[in-house]
């Protein structure tokens, strides 16, 4: 589903990865670990075409995006990956259900069908009474699940969460966890999260290690 090759990035005189090699197979859960400033969110954001590498290569379900134009790119990132970070970047002046609905909209869908698939994922998400709550009048928990909702709503094929639930009390935080993996099973979905928690990494298909800008090791 993903396939990067020596992926290189420096900002400045500081080279923030060296050569990363990151393969994963549709429908996999993978956890990246490693210390701050090890390259993790950097490489995720190349990942999810938010950012260019210096060098290498990147594909993702058989395209090779670093050739897409932007236009083309902006348009392949908006139906085939979704992003949910520790921020939950929800608009607080929309509702829940108003929240979730804007990539849709963006992406040219109807408002009609956008309300519906909209209403249909936070019920799946377990928010069916929240939809008409603004942001304010939801829990961090809550807020979150909203945020996952967005990124589901134009059915990517690819799923990247940054720190998902790092602002999160331990039950919450649980439940969060849990649901990546429900999300997979439901929607068959690749999954790449980058996390500092070693339970969620735990979880995963596979876990890997980042340290300077390289993958040190892979725990199966």
């Amino acid at each position: 589903m993903i396939e990067a090759r020596n992926i290189e990035k420096s900002f400045g005189d500081l080279k923030v990865l060296k050569g990363i090699d990151f393969v994963t197979d549709k429908a996999e859960v993978v956890a990246i670990m490693g210390a701050s400033g090890a390259g993790k969110s950097t490489l995720l954001q190349i990942l999810g075409t938010l950012s260019m590498p210096d060098s290498g290569s990147l594909t993702i379900d058989g395209v090779d995006v670093l050739k897409l134009s932007g236009k083309e790119l902006a348009e392949f990132r908006g139906r085939k990956i979704g992003f949910v970070f520790q921020a939950h970047h929800l608009l607080p002046e929309f509702t829940a259900l108003e929240n979730v609905m804007i990539p849709a909209l963006i992406a040219g869908v109807s408002q009609s069908a956008a309300k519906k698939r909209a209403g249909e994922l936070l019920a799946d998400l377990g928010l069916a009474g929240r939809t008409d709550h603004k942001p304010s009048q939801l829990s961090g928990g809550e807020q979150q699940r909203v945020a996952i909702a967005r990124a589901l709503i134009n059915d990517p094929t690819v799923l990247f969460a940054d720190e998902p639930s790092g602002n999160l009390d331990t039950v919450t935080k649980a439940e969060i966890h849990q649901l990546f993996f429900d999300l997979r099973d439901r929607y068959d979905q690749t999954i790449v999260i980058v996390t500092h928690d070693p339970e969620l990494a735990a979880m995963c298909d596979r876990s890997l290690f980042m340290q300077d800008g390289l993958f040190m090791d892979e725990a199966r």
